[in-house]
């Protein structure tokens, strides 16, 4: 962790243009640009809020806003989840010409998809008012839940981009799974439906149910985060961060004469 913080520190101005590319390259060429941020999130859960009330029979006041809630969080998570895996394949050419820290290209693709979910929170915001919902001090909560969603996806793009080097199909596996994880998380549902079910468990183990939940109670609901939960999903994310992180210098050593 320290030669992290050290290599972070040194190769620093790298870390910032390579965020800077990332977030410019996403949206090079297009008319829109940015405001992709802000539009494309915006129609996925307008079209869920049209479809899904039909067939979950969903009685959720406010349901519009109580999904783009759900909808920005995993946006987040699955585009960086995606993108990081496949970054050191990707960036093979310059890995075999350049020497830099190799774990810069997965954490530019995590800090670059932060400042991107921070912009289009503004599209929260926006519905918060207009649903006449408004903000509670609760919201103060929301840096920490934030930390904890890109801390945990640091320590699985750690793993997902060292192996998807050697396992060229992994990126397709993980994708599946993250289609699967789609469900098991409550985005389109509240969690309160399968409480005391036989599914609930499969919630109760996901963490990123935890966090979207954690989201909903401090900007949708406007009460108190379950912090004994959120500390959970917190020290685990720091635990596998640190594990991703040994995987990732494990692996790195061969990633020139696999790619």
């Amino acid at each position: 962790m320290k030669d992290l913080l050290i290599n972070l520190y040194n190769y620093r101005q790298l870390l910032k243009s390579n965020v800077k590319k990332e977030i410019r390259g996403k949206y090079k060429g297009s008319f829109l640009g940015i405001l992709w941020s802000f539009v494309n999130p915006l129609l996925t859960a307008l079209i869920y809020a049209i479809v899904f009330p039909i067939i979950l029979k969903s009685s959720e006041p406010n349901y519009v806003t109580f999904i783009v809630i759900g909808i920005l969080p995993w946006t987040y998570f699955t585009t960086v989840i995606m993108q990081a895996t496949s970054t050191i394949l990707i960036n093979a050419g310059i890995i075999k010409k350049v020497y830099f820290p190799r774990e810069i290209l997965p954490i530019s693709i995590n800090t670059s998809g932060l400042i991107n979910f921070l912009i289009s929170c503004i599209i929260i915001f926006i519905f918060l008012i207009c649903s006449r919902i408004g903000f509670s001090w609760y919201i103060l909560f929301l840096p920490l839940i934030i930390i904890t969603q890109y801390i945990l996806q640091q320590g699985i793009i750690f793993i997902t981009s060292a192996i998807n080097v050697y396992i060229r199909d992994a990126e397709y596996i993980i994708n599946f799974f993250i289609n699967m994880l789609f469900y098991a998380t409550p985005i389109l549902y509240s969690a309160e439906m399968f409480k005391n079910t036989s599914f609930s468990w499969i919630i109760n183990l996901n963490p990123m149910a935890v966090i979207i939940n954690c989201y909903r109670d401090v900007l949708f609901y406007k009460s108190m985060p379950h912090i004994k939960s959120l500390l959970v999903v917190l020290l685990g994310s720091c635990i596998l961060f640190n594990i991703g992180l040994m995987i990732f210098k494990k692996l790195e050593k061969g990633f020139a004469e696999e790619i």
